[in-house]
């Protein structure tokens, strides 16, 4: 009989996927690092101003907006082993030369937001390639397995990483820990040149063309798609601007030090650790509802940690609003790649990155703009007040439609044509990779927020 933990940790069995995830848990802690350290000098070059804080992190989203639908077409058509390492080969080099330049006293704020811009450029290749690649490291079966220990590592290092760098910020300096960030991308490189393409679950054949909009047309046909990625955008956008918020709760709520600021971080991701771990055991495509439900539970706790009254109380609240934004990312995850047809994973997930990361900076502005005006409290309650609103429109409309009729669409594969029900909620195995709740899981995966 298989243990529990065995089933947990499944898709570590595979060596590729291994490999990756020990480079990424380094590679990510690294990030986490940097974006402590990063918040952490704006906030100290403009004097505490929400509004630089709000226009350095719309920065480094905003290429997501702009390129990520055209990125989602390179995965698609080319090699994304290689496309992974030379994305974090850049990424080093520009950490590399913002450490140095910190170091030296040269760094001001407009230098910042280049290279905030630079990163957002890569992040914009990186970010759908990383999450399509997930299914040819595990293949179809282990998929969601591999989705939630991504999702697992990634809050590992999310925890020790602004732990670490608050400590590291107040011993050396933030300069210190963009060099070490600019290192931990070597961690990645290196998993991915040791890997074994020929054990790579890859399709026979790449398309000689990726048109955007053949994946946006497949997305908007399938209503059980289109619905939990209205839900994602919105979240998206307007809900999930923790990078911002957190910073200015700490310093200007609580008026705390460097320390005390990446503990509060802290108590976040371990709140996203925890459901992380949780969505390990899903085995299928999850309903609507529970889409839904995690959201209106997100929304309804990240309004709370906008009114706690004390630091501690806002960890704990935190450290809840980590848990349930997670949990609802990895819920909305899943059931749009268990539901995606193969040949459109790189673009659909491309479309999935623009909406839940490229909006950001919309975003990063408004919700800067607020918290300047009227608190740090302010960003958080209105994240939380949009989740709910969000949800409960999204409930709405599901309850509307009901079940949908299926109505019959016919596409080809390989010459033979089969018909499937445009609308329905459950995705046949095989034809989309993957199954709806109960079914054995087969298809695509992700996560990063």
């Amino acid at each position: 009989m298989r243990s529990p933990l065995a089933g947990t940790l499944q898709s570590l069995t595979v060596r590729n996927f291994r490999l990756f995830a020990a480079g990424q848990l380094v590679s990510v802690a690294g990030t986490w690092m940097m974006v402590v350290a990063q918040d952490w000098l704006v906030l100290s070059l403009t004097g505490d101003s929400g509004t630089a804080l709000g226009l350095v992190t719309a920065l480094q989203f905003a290429p997501l907006l702009l390129f990520t639908l055209y990125a989602g077409g390179l995965a698609d058509r080319y090699d994304k082993r290689r496309l992974l390492m030379a994305a974090n080969l850049v990424s080093g080099v520009l950490a590399l030369l913002l450490g140095v330049m910190v170091l030296t006293g040269t760094a001001g704020l407009w230098h910042v937001c280049l290279f905030a811009l630079g990163l957002g450029v890569v992040n914009a290749v990186e970010v759908p390639t990383r999450m399509s690649f997930v299914s040819e490291l595990v293949g179809a079966d282990l998929l969601p397995n591999a989705s939630a220990l991504s999702a697992a590592y990634f809050n590992v290092a999310r925890v020790v990483g602004p732990a670490l760098a608050g400590l590291l910020i107040g011993w050396f300096g933030t300069a210190t820990v963009m060099l070490l960030n600019a290192v931990s991308y070597l961690a990645t490189v290196a998993a991915l040149r040791a890997m074994r393409p020929a054990e790579l679950h890859r399709s026979e054949r790449r398309p000689g063309r990726a048109p955007v909009m053949d994946g946006v047309r497949h997305m908007a046909t399938r209503r059980d798609l289109l619905l939990p990625m209205i839900l994602v955008a919105v979240v998206g956008m307007l809900g999930f601007n923790f990078q911002l918020t957190l910073p200015l709760l700490a310093k200007t709520e609580f008026h705390a030090e460097a320390a005390a600021f990446g503990l509060l971080t802290t108590a976040f991701a371990a709140g996203s650790l925890l459901a992380a771990f949780v969505t390990t055991r899903r085995r299928g495509r999850p309903a609507a509802g529970v889409v839904i439900g995690s959201a209106l539970a997100a929304g309804v706790l990240q309004s709370a940690a906008g009114l706690a009254p004390t630091y501690a109380w806002a960890a704990v609240l935190l450290l809840c609003t980590g848990f349930g934004s997670l949990y609802f990312a990895q819920a909305a995850n899943h059931r749009i790649q268990l539901g995606t047809d193969p040949a459109y994973r790189g673009r659909v997930m491309a479309l999935y990155t623009l909406v839940f990361q490229g909006t950001t900076p919309l975003g990063a502005l408004l919700i800067g703009a607020l918290s300047e005006r009227y608190g740090a409290r302010a960003g958080l309650l209105a994240g939380g007040g949009a989740t709910l609103l969000a949800a409960l429109a999204v409930l709405a409309a599901h309850l509307r439609t009901g079940r949908p009729r299926t109505s019959l669409i016919r596409t080809s594969h390989g010459g033979t044509h089969h018909d499937h029900p445009a609308d329905s909620d459950r995705a046949r195995p095989g034809r989309f990779g993957g199954g709806a709740q109960g079914d054995r899981p087969g298809g695509p995966r992700r996560l990063r927020p």
